[in-house]
């Protein structure tokens, strides 16, 4: 792994020496500049039991990105897991990179890019995860310790991929609740990176489309629809035993739990063609209250056995919360972190370029994800209005320790 800018310096013995070559007001003004971002409060524990992003509450805006190695070495990639431990637990802090050591020496760029100085931490979470790929490189010596769950994802039904936006040796999941804090995370760390791995593909994401908490409100996707109602809750610690958190398998995965992303474009045009009522069949739920068809509040059971006058089912056989809701799939149930995007015109057919950027977690991907999305993938009305173009799979180790990095019970 190439040398990053504060190695080079201490090792060439100079990395106080410029200090103080007119300096002094700027270290004034970077230290005060710190100490008002962290009061501003909003900062998340980046170490614990768990990677934070996972069962925190769901922030407003995500930079996700997807890395692969370019290095046959472990001592590198452990180096490189090293260093974006600090980084991260710098920038969750509400410090700039580099905080012990750099960003002062006037004649080397500084460690960090700085577009986010002075910003209170909103929030931030950094969580990393290892793609399949990763255990497939010999150089590595991984292969036995991959766990089973690990596999990549099959062909599921509907698939319309690119594979310039699926997959990915290394995941980083940074959320937050102001763009820049999310953007300047990744930037750091893609470029803290290089010489070791290539940024393969990366998503922005706005609007989050579930809630992880009680307290947070149901918000809606592009569609106008009320999203992920009836997601797991943080607080429901059975819940996150049984489908979140890996407790079996390799001793590096305990307290973890594997991500699944999906990059999913919405045709708007023809869902805004369609009548109101073709919408709510289609979801299952009033558009505006969020309501079982069939019923008044949003959190009502679905009245999956309940028939209307014709005879029919109230939430009709195709609609998604019925395909979605664990009474039709074994009461398997998952942990929703996803968000709208979008990224201009589709210039081939001059419209929005838009959708929802899945993620969910869960302890097993195969009996979970997959399961579901191939009862989706089949019968799920949606699917008139939705395409799967990208697709990942990640494991996300358990927590961090104070003094250790991510990944470490892998790597080390």
């Amino acid at each position: 792994m190439a040398l990053t800018r504060r190695r080079l310096l201490a090792s060439a013995g100079i990395g106080a020496a410029g200090v103080g070559l007119g300096a002094g007001g700027y270290l004034v003004g970077h230290d005060a500049a710190e100490a008002d971002a962290a009061e501003a409060g909003g900062a998340v524990p980046f170490y614990g039991e768990h990677q934070a992003g996972i069962a925190t509450p769901v922030q407003d805006r995500l930079h996700f990105a997807a890395f692969d190695l370019e290095t046959e070495s472990k001592a590198e990639l452990r180096e490189l897991m090293r260093e974006w431990t600090t980084a991260a637990a710098e920038m969750t802090a509400g410090r700039m990179v580099g905080t012990a050591a750099g960003n002062r020496e006037q004649l080397a760029p500084p460690d960090d890019t700085g577009e986010a100085f002075g910003l209170p931490p909103s929030n931030l979470t950094i969580t990393f995860g290892f793609g399949p790929g990763l255990f497939d490189r010999p150089g590595l010596g991984l292969a036995d310790r991959r766990p089973a769950e690990l596999q990549p994802l099959p062909t599921l039904p509907g698939d319309q991929l690119n594979g310039l936006e699926s997959d990915g040796d290394i995941c980083v999941q940074a959320c937050a609740d102001d763009p820049q804090v999310v953007f300047h995370a990744v930037r750091n760390l893609a470029r803290i990176g290089r010489g070791t791995v290539t940024m393969r593909w990366s998503q922005l994401g706005f609007g989050r489309t579930s809630s992880t908490i009680r307290s947070q409100e149901t918000p809606r996707n592009l569609f106008g629809m009320k999203d992920g109602t009836a997601n797991i809750k943080a607080e429901d610690g059975e819940a996150m035993d049984e489908f979140v958190w890996v407790d079996s398998g390799p001793a590096w995965m305990r307290g973890g739990s594997y991500l699944v992303s999906r990059r999913i474009r919405m045709n708007l045009e023809v869902w805004d063609r369609s009548p109101l009522q073709d919408q709510e069949e289609t979801i299952g739920r009033s558009k505006y209250s969020g309501a079982p068809l069939g019923s008044e509040d949003e959190f009502d059971p679905l009245p999956l056995e309940e028939t209307g006058m014709d005879g029919k089912p109230v939430i009709p056989a195709d609609a998604h919360a019925r395909l979605a809701s664990p009474q039709e799939n074994g009461g398997v149930q998952i942990l929703r972190r996803g968000y709208s995007f979008t990224d201009g015109v589709d210039e081939s057919l001059g419209e929005l370029e838009a959708g929802l950027f899945f993620i969910a977690f869960q302890r097993d991907p195969g009996k979970q994800f997959v399961a579901l999305q191939r009862r989706l993938g089949v019968h799920d009305a949606l699917n008139e209005y939705i395409k799967h173009v990208g697709s990942a799979l990640f494991a996300v180790p358990g927590g961090v320790k104070p003094g250790g990095y991510a990944g470490e019970a892998l790597l080390g």
